[in-house]
C-alpha cells in the first residue's frame, strides 16, 4: 500500500499542480490512534482529494515507490560520479557493461 503523500502527489499532477511542499501547501498527521496517517491541512487551489481520489492512486503511486527504490538502488551501486568518469575515461566499454549489469538487475516497473 502507497504512502498518502505519494497518492497527493500523484492526484495534484492530475490536476496541474506540479509541485507540493508538504511543510505549508499539505499538513500531514499521524495521531497514533489507529486511524494513520491524514491530511490535517489542506492549502492548495484545487479541491483537496476524497478518499475515492486517493484510492484512485493506489497502483500508480505503488509503482512510482517501486521505481523510486531502485532509482536509489540504481544510485548507490553507480557510484560517484566523479570515479564514473574517470571509469569512463580509463575503459568506456567496461563501464558500459557494468552500467547495463546494474540496470539489468535492478529493472523499473
Amino acid at each position: 500500500m502507497a504512502q498518502l503523500s505519494t497518492k497527493i502527489k500523484l492526484y495534484c499532477e492530475a490536476n496541474g499542480v506540479s509541485e507540493v511542499d508538504f511543510m505549508k501547501d499539505v499538513m500531514l498527521q499521524d495521531d497514533s490512534n489507529g486511524q494513520g496517517v491524514y491530511i490535517k491541512e489542506w492549502n492548495l487551489d484545487i479541491a483537496q482529494p476524497s478518499d475515492d481520489d486517493l484510492a484512485a492512486q493506489e497502483s500508480a503511486a505503488d509503482t512510482e515507490e517501486a521505481n523510486n527504490q531502485v532509482r536509489n538502488t540504481r544510485r548507490i551501486a553507480y557510484g560517484d560520479i566523479g570515479d564514473q568518469l574517470d571509469e569512463i575515461y580509463k575503459d568506456i566499454d567496461a563501464w558500459k557493461v557494468r552500467i547495463k549489469s546494474i540496470k539489468d538487475n535492478n529493472p523499473k516497473e
